[in-house]
């Protein structure tokens, strides 16, 4: 009885060695997908990829700003565009830009508030 114990240990563990070896394969595989360093849902912390090179917290490329760029940015832009075409709409605004038209249906509201725009119809003119 004591023999086929331990085969059956000895078994189960070259197994579970195995399934060890091909999980670190499908990690490595899954990784090179979605872009290496980052950490997938349910690992631990500080736990990246050996490809990637770990980055201290906080380090920045040279030049890039911390946080949102500030000075509603975009939202000059729409401006912008509204006086030199007035009438255009935000799919058109979008497209100008080049970005989704979902996120201006949040920033003109706020230039209509601001008293810089308004609506006529599906079109926006300056105030």
């Amino acid at each position: 009885m004591a023999d086929f114990v331990d085969t059956t240990v000895k078994d189960i563990d070259e197994r579970l060695d195995q399934l060890k070896q091909e999980v670190a394969k499908l990690e490595a595989a899954r990784a090179a997908l979605v872009g290496g360093g980052r950490r997938g849902p349910g690992r631990p912390r500080g736990s990246t990829s050996a490809a990637a090179p770990r980055r201290r917290r906080g380090a920045r490329g040279p030049g890039r700003p911390r946080g949102r760029r500030g000075g509603n940015t975009r939202a000059n832009q729409a401006l912008e565009l509204v006086r030199g075409k007035p009438g255009i709409t935000i799919p058109e605004i979008a497209a100008a830009m080049g970005i989704e038209p979902n996120y201006l249906y949040r920033v003109m509201p706020k230039l209509v508030s601001d008293g810089q725009v308004k609506r006529d119809g599906q079109g926006w003119n300056p105030a």
